[in-house]
């Protein structure tokens, strides 16, 4: 919106350059949506507070700890990162660029189906929410045209590929395939964020890394110098959605204040899946899918640990880890949550200077 508004100014007054510049609007992005955070945070925890009376639901087959500590936290925080990536985003994006328009489907979207899926846990006071099958179906009606929105504005020589990490000149061209494939990783990445989402902090930081990585990659990606001298491909117009993706950080960084431990909020479901959602969505949009599952590793191997439990548990009867996802088997053993958070925040920032070397190992 400004660079519509004070663009046009630059023939007259220099400075009105700096807004042609995607670093710079990114960077305001980011500030917007921290100021945003920290303003509305106070009157939203209240308002929450007065609303839910009980707070988030806690799941008694969880740690005993969680009882305690977590009882009458309020859930549905993702609202304030929605609100503060949002208002940020529409101030500083190109109102005509497709890209972020698909990013900020999915991000409203997903969030929608979160905040639905929170209302039925407050309302049933049950940490079971929307039936299972009903959300998956929403997030891929969702996601549909989200991705034939990014087939229609993607060059037609990686119209429907896949780039290799590591490999140089290796494009797999998925063909119909690529439809359900992109579908895949938009849903699988706002589950596998939800799933992640279980102590205070442990989510926001590495969605937060990510964002901050996926930002870097479509600011190369969609800068046709950059791309040439990395040999990625070239995507015109992606390099936008890093004005998105700044703008999430900045909101997770504002909601991170008050989700420090001990948390004043949870993002809960309306954040989780709307974040998540976005990350992967953002990876289809830079063709950075398979780096995603590096970036995103932690996201991964926390969703894989659910997937071995309950599939092991239904063939044998028997449990792999003490309790699933895989930060609670740590909890379970005795560990501090703080010592689980800050670890696992290591290794989100290790995956991710992993993920980011790909871009030159070519």
């Amino acid at each position: 919106m400004l660079y519509e508004f004070l663009f046009p100014f630059a023939e007259s007054f220099q400075f009105f350059n700096v807004f042609k510049y995607i670093t710079f609007r990114t960077g305001g992005a980011i500030l917007t949506a921290l100021i945003i955070s920290f303003i509305l945070g106070p009157f939203l925890i209240k308002a929450l507070r007065n609303f839910q009376k009980e707070g988030q639901p806690i799941r008694m087959d969880g740690p005993s700890e969680h009882i305690i500590k977590k009882k009458g936290t309020p859930t549905m925080g993702g609202i304030l990162i929605l609100f503060a990536s949002l208002g940020s985003s529409i101030l500083w994006m190109k109102l005509d660029n497709q890209f972020v328009w698909t990013v900020l489907l999915i991000m409203v979207g997903f969030g929608s189906i979160g905040v639905i899926d929170d209302w039925i846990k407050l309302s049933k006071n049950s940490s079971s929410g929307l039936n299972g099958k009903i959300k998956l179906s929403l997030q891929i009606l969702i996601a549909i045209p989200a991705i034939m929105s990014i087939i229609e504005t993607s060059p037609p020589d990686i119209l429907n590929g896949l780039a290799v990490p590591f490999l140089k000149d290796t494009f797999i061209n998925l063909g119909y395939f690529f439809i359900p494939f992109s579908i895949f990783v938009v849903v699988g990445s706002s589950n596998s964020v939800n799933l992640t989402d279980g102590l205070d902090g442990l989510a926001i930081v590495p969605v937060m890394i990510a964002a901050s990585c996926f930002a870097l990659i479509a600011y190369l990606v969609g800068n046709i110098n950059f791309s040439s001298y990395l040999q990625l491909n070239y995507v015109p117009g992606v390099g936008e959605i890093a004005i998105i993706l700044g703008a999430l950080f900045g909101a997770g960084l504002g909601f991170l204040w008050f989700n420090a431990p001990p948390a004043e909020i949870f993002m809960g479901d309306t954040g989780s899946l709307s974040l998540g959602g976005v990350i992967g969505i953002s990876s289809v949009a830079t063709r950075h899918e398979l780096v995603l599952v590096i970036i995103g590793g932690l996201f991964v191997v926390e969703t894989i640990s659910v997937i071995l439990q309950v599939g092991y548990f239904k063939l044998t009867g028997k449990r792999i880890f003490l309790m699933a996802p895989l930060h609670h088997h740590f909890e379970k053993r005795g560990w501090e949550e703080s010592t689980i958070v800050i670890r696992f925040w290591i290794i989100a920032v290790i995956l991710a200077l992993i993920g980011l070397s790909t871009l030159k190992l070519r």
